[in-house]
Parts: C-alpha cells; structure tokens; sequence
C-alpha cells in the first residue's frame, strides 16, 4: 500500500481538494494580515496605517528568507521523497529548520540594535517616526516565530499535511484578529497592540510546527541533521526566485511610500498602503495553489511521472485561467467597498484609494499566470529561470514603472506601474513555457 499522498492520478477534484488547504490558509494569512491594518486604521489614525507600511519591506526581507528556504528547500525535500531517500529528505529538512530559526534570530538582533536607523532610511517623516518605532520593536521580537511559521506553512504541505497546516493558520488568524482588538482597544495599546496580535499569530504555528515534527512518525520528521552547505547554497540558490520577490516588494514599497509622499503626503501613503494589502488578499489565491501543487509537480518531476506531470500542468492553467477572471471582476467593481473598510468614504485617502482601485484591478488578470511560472520553476528545480521572472515582474519592471510613470500622469502613472508590469510579464511567462517546452505538457 502507497501511503504517500503525492503519489497518485490526478484529476481536477482530487488536485484542488489537495491544493485547497494550502489556498484557504492563504486567504486567512491574507484576511487576518488586511484585519490588521483595518484595526489600525479604524482604532487608531490613517497615519499609524501608513506607519505600518513604511517599515513593510523590513517584514518582507524576514518572510523573503523564510519563502527562499521553504521553496527552495521543498523541491530538494519532494525530489528526495520521490526518488525513495527518505531518511536524506529528514536530514535536510531539520537542517533547514535550523537554518531558518538562526537567520530569524540575527534579524532580530540587527534590527533590535539598528531601528532608528531603518526607520529614518526608509522614508519615515518626523509625524510617522514614534508610530514606525513602537510598531517595529514589537514585530522584531518575533521574527524567529515569524521566519519558522513561514518554513511550516509550506514543509506540512511536503509532508502530506496540508489540513494541519491550514488549521493552524486559521486558529493563528483568529488569534490574531481576536488579539489585535483586545490590545488595540480595550488595552489601549495603539499600533504595538496591533503588532504584538501578529506576532502572537505567528509564534503559535510555529510552536505547533515544531511539536508536531518532533513527535511525527510520517514523511517527514525531525531526526539528527548533517551539516551540508551544499544543500543550504542549493536551497538558497532554487528559492531565490521567492527571495527575489519579496527583496523587490520591499524596495518597491518603499518605492511607493516616498513616491506618494511626493505627490500625496501622509495620506498619500495611506491610500497606497490600502491597494498593496487588498492586492496580498486577492493574490492569496495565486499563491496558495502555486504552492499546494507545487510538491506535486517536484514529486513527479524526481518521479520521472511524465504523464502525471501533463495532468497537473493542465489542471493548473485550467484554474488560474477562471480565477484570474472572476478576481479582476472583484476587484473592478468591489474595490470602492475594500477601501471603505479603512477609511471613511468622505475622506482624502479614500478619494485617492477608490481612485487607484478602478486603474489597479486591471493587473489580477495577468498576475495569476505569473505567479504560478515562477512557482512552477521553483518545483522543478530551476530557480534561476524562476528568479530570473520573479526579478523581472517584482522589480525591474515594477520599479521602473514606479520610477518613470508618475512622471507623466502622477498619482495615476502610480497605479498603473502595477497593472503595465503585470501585463509585461503575462506576455514574459507564456513565451518562457514555450521556449523551455513546458507548454507541451497542456496539449
């Protein structure tokens, strides 16, 4: 009897019921992150929202180097899985473990010692600084849990888990948004309240990621590690493309940030702080199914499963190709009603929010193809195409949007950057299928 829930036919039903926990665990990651910001906002000031995105690409470089090893890691893990190495696969997997928690560790100690700093280098104007401080103290006290919730999220999935980790992302959000109000309000703790309800969300997956390894009798468990630096260098090297991601979110949101203050001011910034975490919900859906059929695909592609291999290709394409479609209908016709969730409709910031809404929405059409290429690369094993993308659509073109757009129609050529990147990429992403062959695996 196969007890290995990878290894098995797939059709469109079994797929998604796979990929689903992974999917729904990043729609409560994406709904208890945007609850966050929306307790800011409503219980404390639209000034501590933008707070909370000026000191963003610090969390983005800590959930960047927790994705590179999760990633990157996964598709050795799943690849050793398939090829019958089981106990390599536990060896290198609580080598990544450790791995994770040190790097989180040093974060937080350089952060700790430099955040006055930080602060002042990203863009923080004499009216943000307190709220930017108080907020990233407490976040920096949790990145070890911040860093290791991320490797669990995506190594239960390996581990043919993807209900427990989708459990324990709920339970975590939940937490989360029930601590948020509690230290928010009653408290009356402000932006620390809010930061400190995040951190508490993440240290519970990941003390729940650790328990259950150390007792786990399946797949995958933790077991005396070998130290190997070419599995840390292979593991860095294969996720760099979701390191690459996330290093780019971080300076294109600083990108953003000073670029509205520019145009906008404090509200300004705000309003853009609005569009980057309502576009994190709605691109939830890309990202978990690129990661829930991502151990499919580096298991079948150790596997040599040709033919599995074309029925997931197909199924994929199938689902982003729907969803691409009904989110850019969401997001067109609904995203004057995410922006009220934050600000009062007769306010300045969700006059330029609502704005931005109506150009923005155009870049879910085309985002949901790009996510899953990069994703898609990863698991086979071939992070420099996959970082290669990564950088083009998070970075190069992004920045250079943001960069020479507002200067020919302002606010506006801001919220194009998006949707023109998007648009680049989609075009970038099917000619790279095409050219590696992949796209055969459709027909």
């Amino acid at each position: 009897m196969n007890d290995n829930i990878l290894d098995q036919k797939w059709s469109a039903a079994s797929l998604l019921r796979f990929a689903l926990p992974t999917i729904v665990m990043m729609i409560f990651m994406g709904l208890y992150t945007i609850v966050d910001t929306i307790f800011v906002a409503q219980f404390v000031n639209t000034d501590a929202l933008s707070a909370v995105n000026i000191v963003c690409p610090v969390i983005n470089i800590a959930v960047g180097l927790g994705t590179m090893i999760a990633a990157g890691g996964n598709a050795i893990i799943s690849r050793k899985l398939g090829e019958g190495k089981s106990q390599e696969a536990k060896e290198d997997f609580t080598l990544l473990i450790i791995t994770g928690a040190a790097i989180g560790f040093l974060i937080f100690l350089g952060g700790t010692i430099w955040i006055d700093h930080m602060i002042y280098a990203l863009g923080a104007s004499g009216r943000l600084f307190l709220y930017c401080r108080d907020y990233l103290m407490v976040l920096l006290l949790f990145m070890p849990a911040n860093v290791l919730q991320t490797l669990f999220s995506n190594l239960f999935v390996t581990a043919g888990k993807p209900g427990l980790g989708f459990g324990l992302s709920v339970f975590a959000g939940m937490a989360n948004i029930i601590l948020d109000y509690i230290f928010i309000v009653p408290c009356g703790l402000g932006i620390r309240g809010a930061a400190l309800g995040t951190g508490v969300g993440c240290l519970i997956p990941a003390l729940a990621g650790l328990v259950y390894f150390v007792q786990s009798k399946g797949i995958l468990s933790f077991t005396r590690p070998k130290l190997k630096c070419g599995v840390i260098k292979e593991s860095f090297f294969n996720g760099s493309s979701e390191m690459v991601s996330q290093l780019a979110s971080a300076i294109t949101t600083y990108l953003f940030n000073t670029t509205m203050m520019k145009l906008a001011g404090e509200d300004g910034v705000a309003a853009i702080t609005i569009i980057i975490y309502a576009q994190f919900l709605l691109n939830t859906l890309y990202i978990g199914f690129s990661m829930g059929v991502a151990p499919v695909i580096g298991f079948n592609y150790g596997n040599k499963n040709s033919i599995r291999q074309r029925q997931v290709f197909r199924i994929s394409v199938r689902f982003i190709a729907v969803t691409s479609i009904l989110t850019f209908l969401l997001s067109r016709f609904g995203g004057s009603c995410i922006v009220r969730l934050f600000a009062a409709d007769t306010s300045e910031v969700y006059r330029i929010a609502a704005n931005g809404f109506t150009i923005f929405s155009y870049s879910f059409l085309f985002c949901g193809l790009n996510y899953f290429t990069s994703a898609m690369f990863t698991a086979l094993s071939n992070g420099k195409v996959s970082a290669v993308l990564s950088f083009l659509r998070t970075f190069g073109l992004l920045a250079g949007g943001i960069l020479l757009l507002p200067r020919i129609w302002g606010v506006n050529g801001v919220w194009l950057a998006v949707p023109a990147a998007e648009g680049i990429m989609f075009v970038v992403s099917a000619a790279c299928l095409v050219y590696y062959k992949t796209f055969k695996l459709f027909y």
